[in-house]
């Protein structure tokens, strides 16, 4: 394609979204008007399957569920007068009990304020948060926040070493949606345990952003916790940055959550819009079904051009691969799709893996993600005429041109600067996506049986190791492998019982 063609192509599919300042270019994505005329009928579907969800039309079957993310943003939209209700009451306790923690109303016992937030949670619990946290939390942020996402024992020790001058003004955040959760469980007995050992009282210092009427949350009441906030049944946890799990911390950290809100409302105005230009998730959405064949052939490298934006590429695997990733589609065909997501940094990537994108094997496509405000404040020439932030944007501006010149295929997404209102944008933006480009491939991003069956096998696992802890204690002496799996009931798990009997 010629120089004059590729920018009349550009400015074709160029997306401007003048409030928000944002831009989307697919330009460098080598779709053709034949299969825009092709999927129209997908994407008018699309548009209407998306009406029909934010309407409430039940979406996760498998727990009959609404699926109502958006409506956290835009109250008005929830189906019934009780959620937005609900919605409403929510978030306007989130803001008191934030400004009641900063001016020292709600204190620990030992403290005359809380200086640190523990949150404690996986996946949608902690990935949202930990992207939020990174991306707009500040140095001289009230509280700082510190997190608990595994049950690695190792990485619990070094959150609590780095915490153990400060445990006694520490608020901790415990999420989770009923409980059982076995490494948020984990993680809130470890914690429990560090407070002690101190002479703290755990229930003190800790809140819960939990199902209301889960165990979970009778266990809180009945202990006397400073808090409890709602974890909504219509929410998933890859779409709940946006509810008390991303809002409660950030508030926290001192977070502008209602411009988060401002901005992901905002992009859900403008992905509302029933065509495919002039709507940013449908354009996006286009690109991924073209680059990947409808078939999600091709990975997602998410490479933002910003340090503050590392983790949203860790935030993105998720959302993306959870809802999308699926074994069969609405009719029950198998179609294994999904699209795998990963990333790191620009200009960082220069230095890593640009060398493979540009010349090796092109299975994949490439975001960008491009700040224009360097920083806050004058820059210094550390060249004449040249800054620190022109050599990153002439990183981003010439990787691009470097793998579109060997037919590798890029989105770039361009943003004023990075705060509240974009980062809920960018948030509700991929969202979108995600549902216009799930209905594009006829599957549902809103369950998750691959999920359930991992949990699952995962507790049988632990059942066998307890069955054998159980044969040993009552043999009282050494017992061959074979001898081992035969009285745990379990003779086809011989390899399992030896790593169990190896650690």
């Amino acid at each position: 394609m010629d120089a004059a063609t590729l920018w009349q192509r550009y400015q074709d599919w160029l997306y401007y979204h003048e409030g928000l300042g944002l831009y989307l270019d697919i330009s460098r994505m080598r779709f053709s008007d034949d299969l825009i005329s092709t999927l129209q009928p997908k994407f008018d579907k699309a548009f209407k399957d998306l009406t029909a969800l934010e309407s409430g039309a039940i979406a996760n079957p498998d727990e009959d569920r609404m699926v109502g993310h958006y409506w956290l943003r835009d109250s008005a939209l929830a189906p019934t007068p009780e959620l937005r209700e609900d919605i409403d009451t929510t978030l306007a306790k989130i803001r008191a009990f934030a400004q009641k923690v900063h001016s020292g109303e709600i204190h620990p016992p030992d403290a005359a304020k809380f200086t640190d937030i523990l949150s404690v949670g996986i996946g949608g619990s902690a990935l949202g948060p930990e992207f939020v946290a990174e991306a707009l939390g500040a140095i001289d942020a009230p509280m700082q926040i510190h997190f608990i996402d595994n049950t690695d024992p190792a990485g619990i020790d070094k959150v609590l070493t780095k915490l153990k001058d400060r445990l006694a003004s520490t608020l901790v955040v415990i999420m989770t949606k009923s409980g059982g959760t076995p490494e948020t469980r984990n993680g809130m007995l470890e914690v429990r345990h560090a407070f002690e050992q101190q002479g703290l009282d755990f229930a003190r210092h800790t809140v819960a952003v939990t199902g209301i009427g889960s165990k979970f949350e009778q266990l809180a009441k009945t202990e006397g916790w400073l808090d409890i906030f709602p974890m909504h049944d219509w929410v998933g946890g890859r779409t709940s940055e946006l509810s008390a799990v991303g809002l409660v911390p950030a508030a926290l950290q001192g977070i502008d959550i209602d411009a988060m809100l401002a901005g992901a409302k905002e992009m859900d105005a403008a992905t509302r819009v029933p065509q495919l230009k002039g709507n940013p998730a449908a354009m996006m959405a286009l690109a991924w079904y073209y680059v990947g064949n409808g078939k999600g052939e091709k990975d997602l490298v998410v490479l933002p051009y910003k340090d503050s934006l590392l983790l949203f590429s860790r935030y993105l695997q998720q959302l993306i691969m959870e809802s999308l990733g699926k074994e069969k589609d609405l009719d029950g065909n198998v179609v294994h799709q999904g699209i795998a997501v990963y990333g790191n940094k620009g200009s960082t990537d220069q230095h890593a893996y640009v060398q493979q994108l540009r010349e090796g094997i092109a299975n994949f496509f490439v975001t960008f993600i491009e700040v224009l405000e360097d920083r806050t404040g004058a820059s210094i020439e550390v060249e004449p005429g040249a800054t620190s932030g022109d050599f990153l944007a002439g990183f981003l501006m010439g990787t691009r041109q470097a793998l579109y010149e060997n037919h590798r295929d890029s989105i770039t997404i361009t943003v004023p600067r990075v705060d509240a209102r974009r980062v809920g944008a960018l948030i509700a933006l991929y969202e979108r996506t995600v549902t216009l480009y799930a209905s594009l491939v006829n599957i549902n991003a809103y369950h998750q049986p691959g999920v359930e069956a991992g949990k699952k096998a995962a507790a049988a696992i632990l059942d066998l190791q307890m069955q054998v802890v159980k044969a040993l204690k009552e043999s009282g002496a050494p017992l061959s492998l074979s001898d081992l799996a035969s009285k745990a009931d379990a003779p086809d798990q011989i390899e399992s019982i030896y790593k169990f009997s190896a650690t």
